[in-house]
Parts: structure tokens; C-alpha cells; sequence
């Protein structure tokens, strides 16, 4: 597994408008010299285009964005995506825009379990922009994890037992208990394993936030395989990990990463906003 992880992210990609500093040799990218907070060139915006797809998830120092920023950098990748899950959470005229915010006065927060955003939904997003203006003295990261690499590591006869299943990602998961009483929560089949439309790579696609079941499999079975992945996915090898300050952003690909939200701040406060963008239904 090793020898093989160490081949990701090997290529060099040339850029002449903005420089990524790789954090890992499999996955993310920090990024300088572009300013969010301004209108982006078509030159920044083809590049950072590139930088996603090369590192899966970038990263950026330093950007006190507003609300408008916030959207307009979301949209030079693809209309916004507002999930139906999270509408307790809209900001107030901004139904775009999600809080996302812990204190000491929460009971939980959101996504601490390996998850890809609102798989849960028909049409998942394509990717999520997150940004924190008040971050903790200490702690708060976020682990990313490389699903290609995590797909690429299973044995054939894995991949083959695994092509063409399909699973339920239901956001009872996810949300249930925590929206009010009577709201409406997406429910959707997805392959389990799904192929990236701009790059052609094949990723895992299920993950412990919001599958609950592979159809056709008795529920033993469907039980035992999804906590293999769930284990698999969240190896160390596949892994990066973000620590946080003031007016950070990541930018990271649903389909093809998963993220995990670490909660070891509280009373501590970690608070910021994140937008969606629209993605398309796996395949």
C-alpha cells in the first residue's frame, strides 16, 4: 500500500498566476498569490481549476472574504448548491450560505464522522468552500482523505466484488435529531464506487456519514463490507490534515475526498461559513 501512495501526486502542474505548496504527497495544496477577497482572473480561476483536480483539496491563508466573495468564488466553479438538510442553519439572507459555528454551549458538531457533504442528496455538490473567521487557540483541524488512493489500494477482487453495487445514503444519518420535527430529508442510491467526470478516476463512494445499506446485499453482508470501507478509507496513507487560523479557507472536491471534522476545542470557539457548489448525480 505504501510503495503505492507515495506515487500520488508525484507529477509536477506548472503555474504561472498562483503557487501550491503541496501539503502531502497524495492530497492538498496550500495556495498563495491570488486575493479572494477581489474579482479573480480567467488565468487564477483556470489555474485553481487545475489545482483541485491535481490536489484535491486547497487551501488559503489569509482571505477575510465577505458573503459576496464568499459566492462569487463558489460560482467560478459551478452554480451554488443549497441543500435541503441544512436550511436550520442558513444564514439570514443568505439561504446560500451555511453556518457553520461551535461554543461552549454546543452538543455536537458537524461532521465528525468521515463523510463526503450531502451525499445524501440526488445531485451531491461538486465541492464545498469553507471559510472561519474565529478559529480556537488550539486544535479544530480538518482530515481530508483521498478517495482515488483509497479505491486504487484495494485488491482486484475487491474492485471487483465492489463494481457496479449500489448504496442508500440517507440524511436521517447525518441530521436526523437535530432538524425540526416533520422537515423532509433527502434520501439517494449511488454506486459505491463512482468515476470522477473531469478526470475519469475511479473514487469510493460510500461513507460513514450518510450510507446505511448496499441494496441487493443481506444486511449482515451489507453491514460487514461498509465497515471495511469505512475503516479503509480513513487510513493515515490517504490522509491530510489542515490546521486552521484566522481567515483560512479549504476548498475540497465531494467527489473524490472525504473530511472529518475534529472537536477537540470546546468550550472553545470555532466558527465560520460554508458554500456548496452544484455538482451532478454519480455515475
Amino acid at each position: 500500500m505504501a510503495d503505492h501512495l507515495t506515487k500520488e501526486g508525484t507529477h509536477k502542474v506548472e503555474y504561472s498566476a498562483i503557487t501550491v505548496t503541496p501539503l502531502t504527497p497524495g492530497m492538498g495544496g496550500v495556495v498563495s498569490g491570488v486575493d479572494l477577497t477581489q474579482p479573480l482572473s480567467n488565468l487564477e480561476v483556470e489555474e485553481l481549476h487545475r489545482a483541485l483536480e491535481d490536489r484535491l483539496v486547497i487551501f488559503f491563508r489569509d482571505q477575510p472574504i465577505d458573503h459576496t466573495a464568499h459566492k462569487r468564488f463558489a460560482n467560478y466553479f459551478g452554480g451554488i448548491h443549497i441543500a435541503p438538510s441544512t436550511k436550520p442553519w442558513q444564514q439570514p439572507g443568505h439561504p446560500e450560505i451555511t453556518v457553520m459555528h461551535a461554543d461552549g454551549d454546543s452538543t455536537f458538531v458537524a461532521g465528525e464522522d468521515w463523510h463526503s457533504d450531502m451525499s445524501c442528496d440526488a445531485e451531491p455538490p461538486l465541492g464545498s468552500v469553507l471559510y472561519l473567521h474565529t478559529v480556537p487557540p488550539v486544535g479544530g483541524d480538518t482530515a481530508f482523505s483521498n478517495m482515488y488512493a483509497a479505491y486504487d489500494a484495494l485488491s482486484d477482487r475487491m474492485k471487483a466484488h465492489l463494481d457496479g453495487l449500489t448504496a442508500v445514503h440517507d440524511a436521517v444519518v447525518g441530521f436526523g435529531g437535530i432538524t425540526p420535527e416533520g422537515m423532509k430529508l433527502p434520501r439517494s442510491t449511488h454506486p459505491v464506487i463512482r468515476t470522477h467526470p473531469a478526470t475519469g478516476r475511479r473514487a469510493i463512494y460510500v461513507n460513514k456519514g450518510y450510507t446505511t445499506y448496499i441494496e441487493g446485499l443481506p444486511r449482515a453482508e451489507s453491514d460487514a463490507l461498509l465497515g471495511y470501507l469505512f475503516d479503509h478509507v480513513k487510513h493515515p496513507l490517504f490522509q491530510c490534515r489542515f490546521s486552521w487560523a484566522q481567515h483560512s479557507i479549504a476548498f475540497w472536491d465531494n467527489r473524490c475526498t472525504q473530511h472529518s471534522a475534529t472537536w477537540d476545542y470546546f468550550p472553545q470557539v470555532r466558527s465560520g461559513f460554508r458554500v456548496q457548489i452544484l455538482g451532478d448525480v454519480p455515475v
